[in-house]
């Protein structure tokens, strides 16, 4: 009895030395976990990601509580073996439920069946042996504690190692595929619930191991472990005022600050002597100072995500006016043009029926004026297909048709057309193929001819003196052009190799500050006036969206005003759908 007596007198002489961190370590940590995770379910109570949470504070503040019971309760065997018996439970229960975690907050979504299977068979030990001497083997009434299971005690710290390297691993694949918002947030979240798990796991293992050796006498050294807790949900905080997580923002933050501040101040109450009275009061000023300062800097971010979302809606409600605005535009062109062209066409076929004598000979100064007439007429149909092709791009109704085709046929067919227009001008149009056949390729036919139709027609328009020449040949790899038209230096086409079709004139040239606005609609050259030629400028902007169709390109190169230029469209030989 004289030795229970002074075994009794021992361990409370241990626990009133330990509980001057005790309460500090165990108290605070367990309520602001319970009070956060209560927080962010009750903000979000559909989301999975915030009921895992909740259980990772409740399990921790369980093992808390029946840990301070363990210590409160040291001259009570049954009450001892009773809270003591869930240590290894409760303790792997944290480090699953923090795996589980981690997973569907970086992935976005729920554990597979399969991995469910996978973390209840790593929990299932400790609820099968829970309740064996497996567990517990009794109690040491000379040091106040309970005999552990040396195999039990060293599986679930396993396991809770295994699961940390886990946590870890996946971060690291992780942060390699994500873009960089996100990497942030995992590299955040990871430091956070590593350094929890690791701390709780390190001071645990640690003073088993050192107690089962006799090093140590007692377990004051494993109440820091708890630590790690606060700073976890620290970084949570973090998240949650940065990222946005959990879809919780100033009143969440204020929330945290109020709570870590009155917990804090709660422990003013469990001082026993100027030490914890210090420790208290110092903890509590850091405390309160960052609180304020986050609440400001969250209140400032929320005010400035507010007016820029407000922005935003305005911009969207702006952009749906004017996408209405052009759609009734392009409606209006189409419109428009069917039933201009039908007049049209027939003015062209009458002028055309006159001038060749249909309906008998005409004077010299009439025919004159019916050539000006199916002139203007030919223009106006012209103008009328490019408005057609320009709504049929816009709205995307244009309706492509894709077969093999051979360019030499495409380029020779266009030489006839064009030559005796050439002779006209007294120009001359040369083409130029290459000795060995080049390949057939799947491309729209007459779209592809009615885009090289409009450079060998432009060439001829823009050319006084000389001529123009059509070259057709195979390229290993294509060009990539960039958003002003020029070639990107060093870049090759993704689309392998391409069939080449250049028309080079003699003519006016283009200057280098033109050619970002060739292709756009409506866009033409300042010097095409002095040659009194019609356009529109809308038929190399049509050409641009054919070639870019069959995954091609189109551009210009020229040495300048007076020099002549060069029209390149490189067609990929492979078809891509």
């Amino acid at each position: 009895m004289d030795i229970y007596l002074t075994s009794l007198e021992a361990c409370g002489e241990a626990v009133a030395e330990a509980s001057k961190l005790l309460y500090y370590s165990h108290v605070p940590t367990a309520l602001v976990a319970l009070l956060i995770g209560t927080f962010v379910f009750f903000k979000d109570k559909k989301s999975l990601i915030s009921k895992l949470l909740l259980l990772i504070t409740i399990f921790f503040s369980l093992w808390s509580l029946a840990d301070i019971t363990v210590w409160l309760f040291y001259d009570s065997s049954n009450v001892v073996m009773f809270a003591w018996s869930f240590f290894g439970f409760l303790y792997l229960s944290i480090y699953v439920l923090s795996l589980y975690f981690f997973y569907v907050f970086i992935e976005k979504k729920d554990l597979s069946i399969h991995k469910k299977i996978v973390l209840l068979l790593i929990l299932l030990p400790t609820i099968l042996f829970l309740p064996t001497r497996f567990n517990l083997g009794g109690f040491d009434g000379t040091a106040c504690e309970a005999f552990e299971g040396q195999y039990f005690t060293n599986y679930y710290y396993l396991a809770s190692l295994v699961i940390f390297l886990w946590i870890f691993l996946l971060s690291l694949i992780k942060i390699k595929k994500a873009e960089q918002g996100e990497k942030r947030q995992i590299i955040f979240l990871t430091i956070g619930i590593e350094f929890f798990l690791f701390l709780f796991l390190s001071t645990g293992f640690i003073v088993s191991y050192l107690n089962e050796k006799g090093i140590i006498e007692n377990y004051n050294f494993e109440q820091y472990g708890l630590f790690g807790m606060p700073i976890f949900l620290g970084f949570l905080a973090y998240l949650i005022v940065k990222f946005g997580a959990f879809h919780i923002k100033l009143v969440g933050a204020q929330a945290l600050v109020l709570s870590l501040v009155a917990l804090v101040a709660s422990q003013f109450f469990f001082a026993q002597n100027l030490t914890s009275n210090v420790l208290t009061g110092v903890t509590l000023v850091i405390v309160g100072g960052i609180g304020i300062a986050l609440i400001r800097s969250v209140k400032h971010e929320v005010e400035r995500k507010e007016q820029l979302q407000e922005m935003a809606t305005r911009l969207a409600q702006a952009n749906d006016q004017l996408r209405t605005l052009d759609n009734a535009k392009t409606e209006f062109i189409s419109i428009a043009s069917h039933q201009l062209r039908t007049p049209i066409t027939a003015i062209k076929g009458f002028s055309s029926l006159l001038l060749e004598g249909s309906y008998g000979e005409v004077s010299e100064s009439v025919h004159g004026a019916l050539e000006k007439v199916y002139s203007s007429a030919e223009r106006l149909v012209n103008l009328v297909e490019d408005l057609l092709n320009v709504s049929r791009i816009e709205s995307g109704r244009m309706q492509f048709t894709f077969e093999k085709a051979s360019v030499e046929k495409l380029i020779k067919e266009l030489y006839d057309n064009f030559i005796l227009i050439a002779k006209n001008k007294k120009l001359y149009l040369d083409i130029k193929l290459p000795e060995n056949p080049l390949p057939e390729i799947v491309m729209d036919y007459s779209k592809i001819r009615e885009l090289v139709s409009n450079f060998i027609d432009n060439a001829l328009k823009y050319t006084e003196k000389g001529g123009a020449t059509v070259k057709a040949e195979l390229r290993e790899e294509g060009v990539v052009i960039d958003e002003n038209g020029f070639v990107i230096v060093g870049k090759k086409s993704e689309f392998g190799t391409m069939i080449r079709i250049t028309v080079s004139d003699t003519g006016i040239g283009i200057p280098k500050e033109e050619i970002p606005y060739l292709f756009k609609k409506f866009s033409r050259g300042k010097d095409v006036s002095r040659l009194h030629v019609g356009g529109t400028g809308l038929g190399l902007y049509v050409g641009k969206a054919i070639a870019e169709t069959h995954h091609g390109q189109v551009w210009v190169e020229s040495d300048g005003a007076g020099k002549g230029s060069r029209f390149i469209i490189e067609i990929p030989v492979e078809h891509i759908s």
